[in-house]
């Protein structure tokens, strides 16, 4: 069997949002043959940056608050605030470090389990036509799988995304069914149900 995951599948790892993915992919069964978009690697590391650059933002608005907080000295309120936010600083840093060294973690380990569908001048140029998917990324990658799906006519083939906004839709549904990728999935737990049934 084929199970597709893309961008979100290694993100929902990195960030706990899945907890069930993490255990599929480091135990993932004999009869599960994960593959994934080469372009989704790309994707999860330009997420990942996006994700840096917002802890450092909110980093930086606590350095201003906890400045502010330090130099009222009379206020007990704002010595408690300044501790708070001292606090809230070591914690997101330590969180960034988490999900950044959770995702390459992630990434490292769908490169050594997964098959990677590349990326084609074909594949491209259908995803540029079609538009099937709102989102041009999202389109793109669905793409990848529709084309990797044709390929194994016989096969048993699921998708699992945590992005049901863009790939839950009913073209995205129909595309998928029309390739042969029968069941789509958006939690990791959902896919285990259906598999223990199989």
């Amino acid at each position: 069997m084929i199970l597709y995951v893309e961008t979100n599948f290694p993100m929902s790892i990195a960030t706990g949002r899945d907890p069930e993915a993490s255990t599929l992919l480091l135990s993932t069964p004999a009869s599960v043959r994960l593959v994934i978009p080469s372009v989704c690697y790309m994707e999860a590391l330009s997420a990942l940056d996006a994700d840096l650059k917002a802890r450092r933002r909110f980093n930086n608005e606590l350095d201003i608050r906890l400045s502010d907080a330090r130099r009222n000295l009379s206020s007990q309120y704002a010595r408690s605030l300044g501790f708070h936010l001292e606090q809230a600083r070591i914690e997101n840093k330590k969180l960034t470090d988490e999900v950044k060294e959770s995702l390459f973690e992630a990434l490292t380990q769908l490169a050594r389990k997964a098959e990677s569908i590349a990326l084609s001048g074909e594949t491209l140029q259908a995803s540029l036509r079609q538009n099937i998917a709102e989102d041009p990324t999202d389109d793109l990658i669905l793409q990848c799988i529709l084309d990797h799906a044709r390929l194994y006519p016989a096969e048993v083939k699921v998708f699992l995304s945590g992005n049901s906004n863009d790939f839950d839709t009913q073209s995205v549904r129909e595309a998928l069914r029309n390739a042969g990728v029968e069941n789509y999935f958006n939690r990791t737990q959902n896919f285990l149900n259906w598999l223990q049934l199989q």
